[in-house]
């Protein structure tokens, strides 16, 4: 039986607990070894009855007196009581189950067993109870009894209706005999000894049935050596994946770009502001990565109003100086629209042919991509559909990689001759968590604002607070000032009681009359969104009701009040790019959370975002608060799917792994000489991507 054996044929198994099981991703066998407790418990001491206590949840062992079944009381005589009394040498307990009558058939007199489980006082205070107690029925002529649940520590799983601990433990158990002698440890044995980690069979076993000396609080924590090892070989895997990507892509003949830095030239005398030292030092790195032969893949890091569209900027127009076109990528057709507006201003006088191209356009935006006609052409993930061919594509940005993913990276990559890449994120990630989320990537952080950005004064609101608010708005606009009224829908929903953006739009036309408000949502058309946004800019408008279309928008510096309505309905990176909106002028700004009530993590958020104006803060809390499954969104990400590492809690892990990677990659690039882990790797990232090129 090898290990990707449907789970249906392991003992104890069947169809119907096959279709329970797959409830919890556990399909083949080694799907079962790598469901990992959430949780143990330690159940290695068996009490005496006698030195019980009541209310706290113990073990105890002893022979049975007897078993009854009856009806639990006169009125209900449908809802059967069992109950079961042991006895040792100190007295005497009774085991209690409602509606579980099939389990007087298990206890037989004189059996001896073992109980665990809550304590409480006898029937009018007589002698001590359990309701419910996890069993094991201890037989004496049979040495290889397991004690799975009860006189060890005992792992406690994720469940499914229908699928008890009892049952999912001896489920585990019997995948641990049928596939431990048949796993193969591919972790090569040098790094095996330096790093001194157990060996993979018994960290597999282990994790599920920890021998007595393990430590409890290591066992929970997941440090202890066994979860480590797993925990290791998971980010090795994925390490060694973004190693080989990396290698191949810099093995590769690139594009060795000659920008003459005349069109860059221009555009700085032309802008109204200073670079930063920040981004000077990043746009130094991307022209090093430029004018070398391989193929650039680096990563541009910014907080909200850093600066990172000018420095992809600048490195457009040193592609189009070297005669290519370069293209940018954008998640969302508003953001594509935006960063078409912000890029067309800046590129206008400089006399560049700017294209559009969003899933709505048609065959003439194709065509001037094709023939050359666009320098640079600015779209969604409409770029990469078969239609769309460039003529000599050499950059590609990509904003908010996070929400792409590596397979559609590689895709718009095929359009060009191994052109330059870089990914622009505004979700600050900590170091470490970025070394993984883009390993294969050079980083370069933008770590200053600029300095006309004053932090935001936040503060959290309830709806019985509105007055205050209204006072607000009615100060900044009186002063000439402009206001975002932001809301998490565009109209009305019959399902959820929320706020929306047209009732909202009428309300505030009707409080503040001599106002022009304006409404921007993600249904108008791209020449109406444009339009209104344009309006909004030139400052003919006061107060701009919007749902999250804005959250990252064209620059307005004299916008110094924005006002979230629902803020508990946000994440906090959300929350963080809709106040990113604000303080970009040299007025005081002012984000209003209006809360509505909500979760405890929704409280959390607010909380968060009232204390502080850091991007990296916001993100770590984001990080505790969510955890990091959902902070990255594996799906999106392209990364597999972790059963064992755990991001925040593994970063020394990550470093080790990371440093292990690289060097094995760099020794062995195909792992030639390592067949057996590369069959892993291979398994590991699945149809992901192509990790390594077949002939």
């Amino acid at each position: 039986m090898d290990l990707l054996s449907p789970i249906q044929y392991i003992k104890g198994v069947g169809p119907r607990r096959a279709f329970l099981l797959q409830k919890l991703g556990i399909e083949t066998l080694k799907d079962a070894l790598f469901y990992l407790p959430v949780r143990y418990e330690d159940r290695k001491a068996i009490k005496k009855i006698i030195n019980l206590s009541f209310g706290e949840v113990q073990t105890v062992s002893g022979r049975v007196l007897k078993t009854e079944v009856h009806p639990a009381s006169p009125r209900r005589p449908r809802l059967k009581l069992l109950s079961v009394v042991i006895a040792d040498d100190s007295g005497s307990l009774t085991a209690k189950w409602f509606n579980q009558s099939y389990l007087a058939k298990i206890f037989k007199p004189s059996q001896n067993v073992i109980f665990y489980g809550p304590v409480k006082v006898g029937f009018r205070g007589n002698g001590f109870e359990m309701m419910n107690p996890e069993f094991e029925i201890i037989d004496d002529e049979d040495e290889d009894t397991d004690f799975l649940s009860t006189g060890r520590i005992v792992p406690v799983y994720g469940l499914t209706e229908g699928l008890s601990q009892r049952q999912l433990r001896t489920i585990i158990n019997s995948c641990l005999k049928n596939a431990l002698p048949h796993i193969s440890d591919p972790m090569p044995a040098e790094i095996i000894a330096r790093l001194g980690l157990p060996g993979l069979k018994e960290s597999i076993e282990a994790v599920h049935f920890p021998p007595p000396e393990m430590a409890l609080a290591d066992l929970n924590s997941g440090t202890s050596p066994v979860h480590q090892r797993l925990s290791f070989d998971e980010l090795f895997a994925l390490q060694l994946g973004l190693a080989a990507l990396k290698n191949r892509e810099t093995a590769q003949k690139g594009i060795s770009f000659g920008p003459t830095g005349k069109l860059t030239g221009q555009l700085l005398e032309r802008l109204p502001f200073k670079l930063t030292d920040a981004q000077k030092r990043v746009i130094e790195d991307i022209m090093k990565d430029m004018k070398a032969p391989a193929p650039m893949s680096r990563l541009i890091q910014g907080d909200v109003g850093s600066g990172k569209t000018i420095v992809a900027f600048v490195a457009m127009l040193a592609a189009v100086e070297s005669g290519y076109q370069a293209a940018i990528m954008a998640p969302t057709e508003i953001l594509a629209e935006q960063h078409y507006l912000n890029i067309q201003g800046m590129a206008d006088f400089l006399g560049l042919k700017i294209q559009l191209l969003t899933g709505s356009k048609k065959e003439k935006e194709y065509a001037a991509i094709a023939s050359g006609e666009a320098d640079i052409i600015v779209g969604t993930h409409a770029l990469i559909q078969e239609a769309v061919s460039f003529k000599k594509l050499g950059l590609i940005v990509i904003d908010e990689q996070h929400r792409f993913g590596v397979m559609q990276r590689a895709a718009l990559r095929k359009k060009g001759m191994n052109p330059d890449t870089i990914i622009m994120t505004a979700t600050p990630i900590p170091r470490t968590l970025a070394m993984t989320l883009y390993g294969d990537l050079d980083y370069s952080l933008i770590d200053e604002l600029p300095p006309n950005r004053k932090p935001v004064d936040t503060k959290v609101v309830r709806e019985s607070q509105k007055d205050s608010v209204y006072e607000m708005i009615s100060r900044e606009t009186s002063a000439g000032r402009q206001v975002y009224v932001v809301y998490p829908l565009i109209e009305e929903s019959e399902k959820i009681s929320l706020k929306d953006a047209i009732t909202g739009a009428e309300a505030l036309k009707k409080k503040f009359p001599e106002l022009k408000t304006g409404l921007i949502h993600g249904r108008l058309t791209s020449a109406a969104r444009e339009e209104i946004m344009r309006d909004f800019k030139r400052g003919e408008m006061n107060i701009l009701v919007s749902t999250t279309v804005i959250e990252v928008g064209v620059d307005v510096p004299n916008a110094t009040l924005m006002l979230i309505i629902h803020a508990e309905r946000f994440g906090l990176p959300q929350l963080h790019q809709l106040r990113g909106r604000v303080g970009r002028g040299a007025e005081r700004s002012y984000c209003v959370l209006m809360n509505y009530g909500g979760s405890i993590d929704a409280r959390k958020r607010l909380d968060i975002m009232a204390k502080t104006n850091d991007g990296f803060r916001i993100a770590e809390e984001d990080l505790n608060i969510r955890g990091p499954g959902e902070f990255f969104g594996t799906r999106q990400s392209g990364l597999p799917d972790l059963k064992a590492a755990n991001l925040l809690r593994d970063y020394k892990l990550i470093e080790t792994a990371r440093k292990e990677a690289f060097a094995l990659i760099d020794k062995d690039p195909s792992l030639s000489g390592h067949a057996k882990l590369r069959r892993a790797l291979e398994d590991f990232w699945g149809k992901k991507i192509e990790i390594f090129k077949t002939a």
